[in-house]
């Protein structure tokens, strides 16, 4: 008989309707981090993400994405799922905001904001990423000593045909581009809309942010989607130290430049994933280019095989590099696509919420923001063993904590059931971060328990 099996619970239910409790205790990690950056004064302090004529009514910008940005780090994805949380009054006591917007109202802010306020939350989101970079242990941010630079693109799938820009895909499907750039494991920035190019925002990305990177040791990856000649300048010119992009699109002279050289202008034939594979370097000068291209070549067999198969990476290789040595570099841009699809699936922006261009990106802003805010807590406050964690296991672990409020001798406590382990942890994150109220009248008080 097995050692551990599957019992019935030992537990007896007991289910209660409790109007001072929240899941969503953990949030107080988010708001005193927010304010520790300065997030919802910085807010407060841009007129242009305020689209009332009237400031003495409704809500103020910095409630309604504070309420967004809430929402997204709790696991939350529609403007729906945010009013439902708008509805948890201890959760709002909780991060100091008065009240929840229904979800018109939220729709109506979106849909409120302009070209110029989405750039000012771009501002903000690349304030945060620069905050924290200079902030952080090299080794969370760096890989080998270099800051690493990442383009890409996503197609985001559309259902309807009034989400304004949204075109057919080259899969036929409707859908809205959404053009990204990164830097270490933060999402810089992006730009959402009807491209029509895969690349098509990637000059103006790199022409925005040049400061992150220049004058410092830095690597830009990219997929073959900017590998014309016209973005290949373009990297270039981006004044990165090295650089690589994937190329396999107009191979016919490199295949032809690449069957005519003799046996031992190749490297020596490694095993590598089952694979005999050989390197060396070729260069070329593809149509559109400034100048000719340096190419590390790879020609792959396998046993039994009769004909090589052959791959290309096209760039500026460090000094004292390799063709093997690029190709392995190039292989870790697959990390990088990884933690796109953290965005996509862990905050699930798969579906924008409007149908208004302005408001998705609008909310698509917030939503790097949010990403940000949870990748740079993890990096500044987690220790080295939850530098692994994904988004959705910063919010399951941290952020979906139980809360109950008790009031007793005019004193408000919040107590939060934390898991076994963590109770150290959140007293020195306390201790050290969460506002202090002096010597006067009791204030609302933290209280944690380990569950």
């Amino acid at each position: 008989m097995s050692l551990f099996r599957k019992h019935r619970s030992p537990f007896k239910l007991e289910l209660t309707n409790c109007g001072q409790s929240s899941a969503h205790g953990g949030q107080v990690l988010i708001d005193a981090f927010c304010r520790r950056f300065g997030l919802w004064r910085k807010i407060a302090d841009e007129p242009l993400l305020d689209p009332r004529t009237r400031q003495s009514t409704g809500f103020a910008p910095e409630a309604i994405i504070a309420q967004l940005l809430f929402t997204l780090t709790s696991g939350g994805c529609s403007l729906a799922d945010a009013e439902r949380l708008g509805h948890d009054a201890v959760f709002l006591k909780m991060v100091g905001l008065d009240q929840g917007a229904d979800e018109s109202t939220l729709g109506e802010y979106l849909r409120g904001q302009s070209k110029e306020s989405v750039r000012a939350l771009h501002r903000l989101n690349r304030d945060l990423v620069r905050w924290t970079l200079d902030q952080a242990k090299p080794g969370r941010v760096l890989h080998g000593g270099d800051l690493e630079v990442f383009f890409d693109d996503t197609e985001i799938e559309v259902y309807g045909k009034k989400i304004q820009a949204a075109r057919m895909n080259y899969n036929g499907d409707l859908a809205l581009s959404w053009q990204t750039l990164w830097v270490g494991p933060f999402l810089l920035d992006g730009i959402l809309d009807g491209a029509g190019d895969v690349s098509q925002h990637l000059p103006a990305l790199l022409a925005e942010h040049p400061s992150f990177w220049q004058g410092r040791a830095s690597y830009f990856y990219a997929d073959s989607g900017s590998s014309a000649g016209q973005y290949l300048n373009v990297i270039d010119r981006a004044g990165f130290s090295a650089w690589s992009v994937s190329y396999n699109k107009w191979t016919g002279p490199l295949d032809k430049m690449a069957g005519e050289l003799a046996p031992d202008q190749w490297s020596a034939a490694a095993v590598i994933a089952g694979m005999s594979q050989q390197f060396t370097w070729l260069k070329h000068l593809p149509g559109e280019n400034e100048k000719s291209r340096l190419f590390a070549a790879v020609r792959r067999k396998r046993q039994g095989d009769l004909l090589w198969q052959q791959g290309y990476v096209v760039g500026q290789p460090k000094a004292s590099a390799e063709p093997r040595m690029v190709f392995e570099r190039h292989a870790l841009k697959g990390a990088k696509e990884q933690g796109f699809s953290q965005v996509l699936n862990d905050l699930d922006l798969h579906h924008p919420p409007c149908l208004d261009l302005i408001a998705n990106q609008t909310f698509y802003a917030l939503g790097m923001l949010a990403y940000n805010i949870l990748t740079a807590f993890k990096v500044l406050e987690l220790g080295e063993a939850e530098q692994a964690w994904q988004v959705r296991t910063i919010i399951r672990q941290l952020l979906t904590v139980p809360v109950q409020v008790s009031a007793h001798a005019r004193t408000v406590r919040a107590h939060l059931c934390l898991p076994s382990g963590w109770l150290r942890w959140w007293r020195l994150f306390v201790d050290r971060w969460l506002p202090q109220r002096k010597a006067g009248r009791p204030a609302a008080a933290v209280a944690l328990e380990s569950g």
